[in-house]
């Protein structure tokens, strides 16, 4: 069974950064892992994605150019670095696993974390 385990969140003042970690405990090397997040009264929306090799990524137009999504020297963690950020970032990020392929659509990911709380004040 695959545990998913996200941590780094926190309040930070707009315009400043933060960086998500997701560790997994999970095996192979056919498998996709994304951020998802998802802000009080709205749907989990999709935020980045990232093969296993670590080198194709792709980015919610929401976030591009400020967000980056990395996988670690391990491969088992990934993480999410996240600058200039907005109050409208303001959410629980979660961290997801899947074999489909690297895709922004939340039902290819069949493996959740928890979430981390991430508030951005204005």
């Amino acid at each position: 069974q695959v545990q998913l385990v996200e941590s780094g969140g926190g309040l930070v003042q707009a315009g400043g950064s933060l960086r998500l970690s997701c560790a997994a405990s999970i095996f192979g090397s056919a498998y996709f892992t994304a951020w998802f997040r998802q802000a009080p009264g709205k749907e989990r929306e999709f935020v980045a994605a990232v093969t296993w090799s670590g080198l194709t990524t792709i980015y919610a137009d929401s976030v591009k150019g400020r967000f980056t999504i990395s996988r670690g020297n391990a491969k088992s963690t990934v993480y999410l670095q996240m600058n200039s950020l907005k109050p409208e970032d303001t959410a629980v990020y979660y961290c997801a696993v899947g074999i489909r392929g690297i895709t922004p659509r939340i039902d290819d990911y069949n493996s959740w974390g928890q979430g981390t709380q991430v508030n951005v004040s204005s």
